[in-house]
């Protein structure tokens, strides 16, 4: 995937406060190349780990099988192609080199419970199963390569999430492409291979989440590319959020992860600024930032961290 400028287009956000807790997943202690599919608790079962419920129904029909929500796995196969991979990440791996992650499907939900509830989520890291990215790039008996013969088809596996409170949907939900073959230039076209960091604070409070798949692939009984996804690291802020003012603002902070500098590109000067790590300790502070300016985070130990200006946050990045 080419490096881009990573956009955040959000309301201006106050009374943040930076309480978080991540789901990843390693409390289940799963042996490697293990997984739970709810085969244990059919017909509906919840897998909790932080602040989140991630809800799972196994099918008892026609021998039994995982049909609904979230599978907790350790699986490390990049390799084989097909359904009987279905537990397994593309980068073989957690997030981070962590060793368990979880494994979702079409409509998957993610309930927040404690102190997460009704708050605000600070994002999740994405990447594709194998079972999709293979399907994707070599085609299967069911699913098209993408691209096709030419390379040139506009072929897109897109993810979205959205936003639930009180048993309602949000108008705001967040996008992000498992794979993108629409560009002008094949050499940009690309499917997602690695975990990525997906920033969901623009969703703003909810109590929920879902997930829903969408492809340039389908047929008569809807997408033919495998709709299985991987998450790890759900990071919840625990707080809630007011919205100080309907204000637009545009920020990129460049590189995303990062090891030694990132740069704010914005389009107005930024008097004064604050990075913060995940316990709420300002970590950098600076004045007088003109847009494109470096920051020097070389000395940070590597993590999460949050970037704000004038008592509001604004985005989040990894130091690497």
């Amino acid at each position: 995937m080419s490096k881009s400028l990573l956009s955040l287009f959000a309301s201006l956000l106050v009374s943040f406060s930076f309480g978080q807790t991540i789901s990843d997943f390693e409390s289940f202690s799963l042996a490697p190349d293990s997984f739970l599919n709810g085969s244990a608790q059919p017909l509906g079962t919840v897998y909790s780990d932080g602040h989140a419920d991630f809800t799972n129904y196994y099918d008892t029909a026609f021998g039994g099988f995982w049909s609904g929500g979230w599978a907790i796995s350790t699986m490390r196969d990049d390799t084989t192609a097909g359904f009987a991979n279905l537990y397994s990440a593309y980068p073989a791996s957690g997030a981070n080199a962590t060793l368990t992650y979880a494994v979702g499907q079409q409509g998957s939900r993610i309930h927040l419970t404690g102190n997460a509830q009704g708050g605000v989520v600070s994002g999740l890291y994405i990447t594709n199963s194998t079972f999709a990215y293979l399907s994707m790039l070599n085609g299967d008996g069911f699913a098209k390569q993408f691209g096709g013969p030419t390379g040139n088809d506009p072929d897109f596996f897109k993810l979205t999430i959205s936003g639930w409170y009180n048993g309602n949907p949000l108008d705001s939900s967040v996008d992000f492409y498992l794979a993108d073959y629409r560009f002008t230039d094949n050499t940009q076209d690309y499917i997602v291979d690695d975990w990525q960091w997906v920033d969901l604070t623009s969703l703003g409070n909810v109590d929920s989440l879902s997930f829903q798949l969408f492809s340039s692939d389908t047929g008569q009984f809807g997408i033919n590319t495998p709709t299985f996804f991987c998450i790890d690291q759900l990071t919840t802020a625990d707080s809630k959020v007011s919205l100080a003012e309907n204000q637009t603002i545009d920020i990129s902070i460049y590189p995303n992860p990062a090891q030694d500098q990132i740069r704010i590109e914005s389009e107005v000067k930024i008097q004064s600024y604050e990075i913060v790590n995940t316990v709420g300790i300002t970590v950098l502070k600076g004045e007088d930032l003109i847009s494109g300016t470096a920051i020097n985070i070389s000395q940070l130990p590597a993590g999460r961290y949050f970037f704000r200006t004038d008592k509001t946050i604004f985005y989040t990045f990894v130091k690497y």
